[in-house]
């Protein structure tokens, strides 16, 4: 039978991101769902832990830490970066393209699938709170908090670079391509699929799940590829000269050396 801290996080998730929704739906703006994100991982997270009376393994309080430092830095950052400004293009776009739809559509399509998709991914983190493995790894536990905290530099740093250069009004319309930029079109994205990559090796030996745990890693690793992460993002930047040029010859994802022109 399914522990009942598994049906508990479901639940608070539904509630989260109806309360979400609400919000959005008040103030007009969609774009909460992205500061919403994170926060999603953490409270899942938080649920978990308390349905065990904050009694987790050593394990599960890592894995629990990484949810929590990665959420704090992402929901502040997006915060951040929204906050006075309209809604997001991909939002204004469904709104357009929904029409009288959207209320409902929204709902089911933004924030609910957002939960869903949080909930499983996170997963890992919740197994290995909730149902410890006996005899974890340390190797592989130490392993995977190293990759994640690779992750969490390189997508930390990452954004920094690209903030710095989009406050610079002399950027306004212009390409980032340098720091980390230079390698990879989009280092955020990859540092956040190594930092679950790191989860998922440390849950697999931490958590009842074994392999199952690397589920994780290729359902956010997926999304970023070809759903709502780079498809999405390059799709506004489709014949500006600059962006096909620096698409050329710099890699879409893992970071390698420019190619050649």
């Amino acid at each position: 039978m399914m522990p009942s801290a598994f049906i508990y996080a479901g639940a608070a998730l539904v509630a989260y991101a109806t309360a979400l929704f609400l919000f959005a739906t008040k103030t007009k703006n969609s774009g909460y769902a992205d500061v919403g994100y994170a926060g999603s991982f953490m409270l899942v997270t938080f649920v978990a832990l308390l349905s065990l009376g904050f009694n987790a393994s050593a394990p599960g309080y890592i894995l629990a830490l990484m949810v929590f430092v990665w959420g704090i830095r992402l929901a502040t950052r997006i915060h951040r970066k929204n906050k006075g400004k309209p809604e997001d293009f991909r939002y204004r776009a469904w709104r357009e393209a929904w029409g009288n739809t959207f209320l409902w559509r929204s709902y089911l399509q933004i924030y609910i699938l957002q939960a869903a998709i949080a909930y499983a991914i996170a997963l890992p983190v919740v197994s290995t709170i909730v149902i410890p493995s006996s005899s974890p790894s340390l190797i592989l536990i130490g392993v995977g908090c190293a990759l994640w905290i690779f992750g969490f530099v390189f997508e930390a740093v990452g954004d920094r670079q690209l903030d710095s250069f989009i406050s610079n009004p002399e950027n306004k319309g212009r390409i980032m391509q340098y720091g980390l930029w230079k390698y990879t079109r989009h280092p955020n994205y990859f540092g956040e699929s190594m930092m679950w990559w790191g989860i998922g090796l440390a849950a697999c030996t931490a958590s009842s799940l074994g392999i199952s745990a690397f589920v994780s890693p290729l359902i956010i690793t997926y999304l970023l590829l070809f759903v709502s992460g780079i498809p999405m993002l390059e799709k506004r930047w489709a014949g500006n000269p600059e962006w096909e040029a620096y698409k050329a010859r710099t890699s879409s994802f893992i970071p390698l050396p420019p190619r050649a022109k």
